[in-house]
């Protein structure tokens, strides 16, 4: 920074310290656990506010000659109060908006109450296989003939009753009145998972439940409209895609490139895409928004210059810029306006409007101004791993070929009259290989500290899909919206490509995974591979290799020789625990299956795994239920290694994945110094044909001084045996029995456990009212401590602390994730609310 001595240039001398405020007071917004008082925050903005008007006047008042030594210092001190004052009005403006905000969330007094509502669908409605989601507009709600206020925007699901009762055909812009059920955002908390919480704040959803098809609830659409002619527009095309292909598979891509549906994509084949290093071309990304930019502008350009008039008007270069963001803006709105394409646009807005206003600023200035002009819009895009890509990509393009920032739209339109659209095209796909190395290799690192994988052929893939994808699947996509057939040849090319990135995510070592690392390691990786790429000396570069050696080998601490831990994740209504000792692990059932498409294993386990860096010995599956087993072929999958242990009968379907031994009362076995002991079933039980939750596999765990009983779901019968058999059955920690359910957690079962803790792993708001509150109150009558996954989120309990129990939600805690209130039996209260 320089403040020269007329003080001509102040204003755009001041510009960095104010960006990198702005990024500051926003980082430091998003850190708080709960939001401050609105007059705290007014107070912020008010002192941020006095410190531009200080430092304004102070540089008004510097004018004139003067020491260089004294120069210096002031403008130093200029620094500072721009840089705090910008601070402040970054931190209390986003207090002030997420204030704002906050003020209009669901009532927890209406939560599980049956609401009658009117209003508009808001989107493209979502299909499932038992129904339809969609978000809806909300703009009149009563609770028993009394007008209620409720949040504005709600995401909702409609569920099929049967063949008697079909969803109907929701299409976006109708009105509708309708019976509803809802509830706060309460997503699953889990050691390096997913904040659903944060993902919908950040979309401006408060609420989230399902439509009541009951008697008397008499569901109507009031009226049909294109109040959201975008999104109408959207369904339409997408459903005429699903119809026009034959293969629902390709049919998905097809539809995610053309309006956005990125949910039609099935789950297999983003396994394979992210196994392949390709996701981000299979949605309406980054890439897709500058290539659409750039040949709008290419065409613009050439077209423009025909017109001798036109030139005179308005200069070419300058026309196709605005064009080219123009309808790159248009592309990103026709695909959902998604966050990604948010950002795109808003950054190629930022540089464009540079070169018109005939700007030429260094390109940490453009980087830094695009990066405070994405989070003025959306403060908490910097708590996306999406937000970090996309900047640490192009910060590394701009720092790698500092002309190369401005080239997406410049290139194309360049003052060239002799140069064709061909030859600017060849120049365009070269730069295009060349930034696609370097961004393979400088996004490596950040990769695997974001998401503990990357892919090993990502490089060879991409070479080959990004053309593929870009320059040919995506426009025909695009024009099937004018000649239905293009889309049929739009799959064609999907399948060839998805074929041949079949058998790449199928070689060997296709994929590396590495344990989660603290941010200072993950830093100095990243910083590690943007020296590799950078125009230095080899031996400089080389330095590099040294900053990411720290990210390749960390290895995360495991319990020592004789000790165990457990792991109780959260994953709504279910049990799944995560058993680990100083070299062994094992996985006690795996979750509830949610959908077709999505389970507890490749939601919760398997990202969980791969952030511990777990490699599974064993997995024992306590039933067959499916709240117990959903996620077990995603975590088998995962785990080829790993045998199963399960009560599960010879004709289950897992039988077919991994042949499973039969877990019986008596089996032990002792890993690093702790012992496992089965306790239930007896063989007898087998040949009575019990039911399930009569043959849950019941595992004690012992070190010397602590253990931990997980119980399954079995029930009184099964306790009372338990208790008059010679077993040990004394634990610190209890798993309890059935979620809480009234059937179990017998005064003799748990007076023999006689746990210090008892872990209840059950959903928020769960239909079957688990845990029971006479259930609970009986563990704690007795001063047991019991955590419920909805109040504590994944549970972590060592044996070297017996005593302790760390709760998820309890880390970095912040102001938007949900806080549970102690759960009540549907019977408890009023109009079964669960």
């Amino acid at each position: 920074m320089h403040f020269h001595e007329t003080n001509n240039d102040w204003p755009t001398d001041a510009l960095w310290p104010a960006m990198v405020g702005w990024v500051a007071g926003t980082a430091i917004h998003l850190q708080l656990a709960s939001l401050p008082n609105p007059v705290v925050l007014t107070l912020w903005l008010i002192a941020g506010v006095l410190g531009w008007l200080c430092a304004l006047f102070c540089a008004s008042k510097w004018r004139g000659p003067q020491s260089g030594h004294r120069r210096q210092r002031r403008q130093w001190l200029g620094v500072v109060v721009i840089l705090l004052a910008q601070v402040a009005l970054a931190f209390s403006l986003c207090g002030l908006r997420a204030s704002h905000f906050a003020s209009g969330a669901l009532p927890a007094a209406l939560e599980g109450q049956d609401l009658r509502i009117v209003g508009v669908v808001a989107a493209m409605p979502q299909r499932q296989e038992d129904g339809t989601r969609m978000r809806f507009d909300v703009e009149h709600a009563t609770l028993r003939g009394q007008v209620v206020r409720l949040p504005p925007l709600i995401d909702i699901g409609w569920y099929a009753q049967g063949a008697a009762q079909p969803v109907p055909e929701l299409v976006a812009g109708d009105r509708w009145e309708l019976t509803v059920r809802l509830k706060r955002p309460h997503g699953h908390r889990n050691p390096h998972g997913v904040d659903y919480e944060l993902w919908l704040w950040e979309q401006g959803v408060q609420a989230n439940g399902y439509v009541r098809t009951g008697a008397g609830d008499n569901p109507r659409r009031l009226a049909s409209s294109w109040s959201k002619p975008v999104e109408r527009l959207r369904q339409s095309v997408r459903d005429d895609i699903l119809a026009a292909v034959d293969s629902p598979r390709a049919a998905g891509v097809v539809a995610a490139l053309a309006v956005g549906d990125q949910r039609a994509i099935e789950r297999a084949d983003w396994d394979v895409f992210r196994a392949t290093g390709v996701a981000h071309l299979m949605s309406i990304s980054g890439l897709h928004i500058t290539m659409f930019a750039w040949l709008a502008a290419a065409v613009t350009a050439v077209l423009w210059r025909r017109s001798a008039r036109l030139c005179l008007v308005f200069p070419a270069p300058l026309a196709s810029l605005v064009l080219g963001v123009s309808m790159a803006a248009a592309y990103a709105v026709f695909s959902g306006w998604g966050v990604p394409s948010q950002r795109t646009v808003l950054m190629l807005a930022t540089v464009a409007l540079l070169r018109l206003c005939g700007r030429r600023w260094p390109w940490p200035h453009v980087w830094l101004l695009a990066c405070c002009v994405v989070l003025a819009v959306d403060p908490w895009a910097l708590l996306q791993a999406g937000f970090w890509l996309s900047f640490v990509a192009v910060g590394v393009l701009f720092a790698t070929d500092p002309g190369g920032g401005h080239k997406a739209l410049q290139g194309a339109a360049a003052d060239n009259s002799t140069g064709s659209l061909l030859h600017a095209f060849r120049e365009r796909a070269w730069q295009l290989l060349r930034e696609q190395w370097i961004v393979t290799l400088a996004l490596a690192p950040l990769g695997l500290l974001l998401f503990q994988q990357m892919s090993v052929v990502g490089l060879l893939a991409n070479l080959i899909a990004i053309p593929w994808v870009t320059l040919l699947v995506t426009p025909l996509s695009l024009a099937g919206c004018l000649w239905a057939p293009l889309w049929v040849a739009a799959a064609g090319c999907v399948q060839a490509l998805g074929w041949l990135l079949g058998q790449m995510a199928a070689w060997p070592l296709a994929t590396f995974s590495m344990a989660a690392s603290p941010w200072w390691v993950g830093a100095a990786g990243v910083l590690g591979g943007a020296v590799l790429v950078m125009r230095l000396p080899w031996v400089l570069r080389m330095q590099g290799v040294v900053l990411l050696l720290p990210l390749v080998l960390w290895q995360p601490a495991r319990p020592a020789q004789g000790q165990f831990e457990l792991i109780a994740a959260d994953v709504g209504q279910g049990n799944a625990v995560l058993v680990r000792t100083a070299a062994h692990t094992l996985v006690y059932d795996t979750g509830p299956r949610f959908s077709r498409e999505s389970d507890a294993g490749h939601r919760v386990l398997v990202p969980l795994l791969r952030a511990l860096g777990e490699r599974v010995d064993r997995v024992v599956l306590s039933h067959r239920d499916i709240d117990h087993t959903g996620g077990a072929p995603a975590v088998l999958a995962m785990q080829p290694q790993a045998d199963l242990y399960a009560s599960i009968e010879p004709e289950h379907e897992l039988q077919a994945i991994r042949p499973a031994t039969r877990c019986e009362a008596g089996q032990q076995w002792t890993w690093d110094g702790v012992r496992f002991e089965m306790l239930h079933p007896q063989p007898q039980d087998y040949e009575a044909r019990a039911k399930s939750n009569a043959l849950s596999c019941v595992l004690r765990i012992s070190s010397g001084g602590a253990a931990a009983l997980l119980a399954g779901d079995i029930e009184l019968a099964q306790e009372r045996a338990l208790v008059a058999s010679d077993a040990d059955l004394k634990a610190d920690v209890l798993l309890v029995p059935h979620h809480g359910s009234k059937t179990s957690s017998s005064p003799a079962f748990i007076s023999a456990v006689a746990p210090t803790l008892a872990v209840v792993q059950a959903g928020y708001r769960n239909r079957f009212g688990h845990p029971a509150p006479e259930i609970r109150e009986r563990y704690e009558s007795q001063g047991i401590h019991v955590a419920t996954s909805p109040e504590c989120g994944a549970a972590r309990w060592a044996s070297s602390a017996p005593g302790q129990l760390h709760c998820e939600r309890n880390v970095a805690r912040r102001y938007w994730h949900h806080e549970a209130r102690k759960l009540l039996s549907c019977r408890q209260e009023k109009s079964d609310p669960c």
